[in-house]
C-alpha cells in the first residue's frame, strides 16, 4: 500500500513514461528556511488511477536539489544540473525505472565537456539524446566566450566568478556517453531561464522566461535535425510575458502553456493553447481557475490529458509559502468515445453491476479502475 500523496513541493523535476509520472527533488518552506527533499526517494503517480506510490532508491545517489533539469530515456531518468547546499552544479544522474532497486548511478562522459553548472534550464529529447538549453549558473570570466550567449547578472559576481543567463544548447548522447555543444545558425533566443520547453517530432520549442530583469512570451524552434533556430511570431495577441510556467506537447500541432509569474510578479492561473500550423495563440477554459501555479511540473498523460504538479500558489521570491502537492488534470483534446463510455459505466457502476460482469475481462478491469479512481477523488474532495 502506497502514501496518500507526494510532499508538497516547488522547483522538483517530473517525468512521465508508460504508466506512472515520476517525481524527484524540489524543495519546500519549513518555519522561513528552503528545505530540500530527500534526494533517496522517488514519488510515483499512477496516470491510470491517480494514486502515489513512494519508493526508496539506491546507488549513488544525487544531493537534493532543486531546479534541476530531468527526462527520461530508454527506462532511466536522467537528471542535470541544479542548486543544492553548496550552489548550481552541472553532475550528471541517471537512474533506472525498470530495476525494482531503483538505482542511481553518477553519468560519466567519455568524451566531450558538459555544460557549466546551472539550474533552470530546460532539455529536449530527440533520437535517444537529451539536448539542454539555457539556465542560470556561473562561470569563470575566462569561460566566457561570447558575450551574446552569456548574459552576466550585474548583482552577482565574486572576483573572478560571473552569474547570469545563457542560450547555450548543449547534447549529450547516453549511448557514446558523449557531450557535444552543436553549432547551431539561425537567430536565437536570448540568454534566459525559468523558461518551458516541450519537443514535437524533430522540433524542440522554448517559450518565455527571465530574461535579466523582465520576463517575456516569445515562442523560438530549434530544429534538432539541422540545428537551426527559429522565431514564431505569432498570428494573434501573444499572452502576457512569463517564467516558472509549463509548456507540454498536446498534440502533432499544439502546445499547452499553464500558470507561471507574470511581468509584475503575480502568480498566473491561464491556460492557453499554441497551434504551430496557425501561429495562433488561444487562452483556453479549464476548472483549474483559482489555483495559480509557478515553478511547477507539467507532463502528458492519458488522452493527451496533462497532468500539472506541485508548484508554489505564492511568489516564491517575496513570500516563501504556499508549496502545493495536488495534481491537476487539463483535458485538452476531445476524449475518444472508448473513455467516454468507460467513464459514463464507471460512474453509474450500481446501475450497471450486471453488464460489467459481462464485460470481456480487459474492459471490465478498466471500468473498476476508473470507478476506482472516482471513488478516490470523490473521498478526497
Amino acid at each position: 500500500m502506497g502514501d496518500v500523496v507526494a510532499r508538497e513541493r516547488s522547483g522538483h523535476t517530473a517525468a512521465a513514461d508508460g504508466q506512472y509520472l515520476y517525481v524527484w527533488g524540489g524543495y519546500v518552506s519549513v518555519a522561513g528556511q528552503e528545505v530540500f527533499l530527500p534526494s533517496d526517494e522517488l514519488w510515483l503517480y499512477d496516470l491510470e488511477t491517480g494514486l502515489w506510490l513512494r519508493r526508496g532508491t539506491a546507488g549513488t545517489i544525487p544531493m537534493p536539489m532543486s531546479g534541476s533539469c530531468g527526462c527520461i530515456v530508454s527506462g532511466h531518468l536522467y537528471i542535470f544540473g541544479g542548486c543544492g547546499e553548496d550552489g548550481q552544479t552541472n553532475e550528471h544522474y541517471s537512474l533506472s525505472l525498470h530495476d525494482e532497486t531503483f538505482s542511481w548511478r553518477r553519468v560519466r562522459s567519455q568524451s566531450g565537456s558538459p555544460p557549466s553548472p546551472r539550474d533552470k534550464l530546460s532539455c529536449w529529447v530527440h533520437k535517444g539524446r537529451m539536448i539542454y538549453f539555457g539556465g542560470y549558473g556561473h562561470k569563470r570570466r575566462s569561460d566566457i566566450r561570447d558575450p551574446e550567449s552569456f548574459a552576466v547578472d550585474e548583482a552577482s559576481w565574486d572576483e573572478d566568478i560571473f552569474w547570469g543567463w545563457n542560450n547555450e544548447t548543449h547534447e549529450f548522447d547516453p549511448e557514446r556517453g558523449r557531450w557535444i555543444e552543436p553549432l547551431t545558425s539561425g537567430r536565437s533566443p536570448a540568454p534566459r531561464a525559468a523558461h518551458a520547453s516541450a519537443t514535437v517530432g524533430s522540433k524542440g520549442y522554448v517559450c518565455g522566461g527571465r530574461i535579466k530583469e523582465t520576463r517575456t512570451c516569445d515562442v523560438f524552434c530549434l530544429d534538432l535535425n539541422s540545428w537551426t533556430w527559429s522565431e514564431i511570431v505569432s498570428s494573434s495577441a501573444a499572452p502576457p510575458g512569463r517564467s516558472w510556467h509549463t509548456l507540454t506537447s498536446v498534440s502533432d500541432s499544439s502546445l499547452f502553456m499553464f500558470g507561471g509569474l507574470s511581468v509584475d510578479c503575480r502568480p498566473l492561473s491561464e491556460g492557453w493553447i499554441f497551434n504551430l500550423e496557425t501561429k495562433e495563440w488561444t487562452r483556453t477554459e479549464h476548472p483549474h481557475k483559482d489555483k495559480p501555479r509557478l515553478w511547477h511540473s507539467a507532463c502528458q498523460g492519458r488522452d493527451s490529458d496533462v497532468i500539472v504538479f506541485g508548484g508554489s500558489h505564492d511568489y516564491i521570491l517575496l513570500e516563501d509559502k504556499g508549496h502545493c502537492n495536488d495534481a491537476l488534470v487539463f483535458q485538452t483534446q476531445p476524449y475518444p468515445l472508448i473513455r467516454l463510455c468507460q467513464d459514463f459505466i464507471s460512474s453509474r457502476a450500481g446501475v450497471f453491476q450486471l453488464q460489467i460482469l459481462c464485460l470481456p475481462p480487459k474492459l471490465r478491469r478498466a471500468v473498476e479502475t476508473r470507478r476506482k479512481t472516482q471513488n478516490t477523488h470523490t473521498t478526497a474532495e
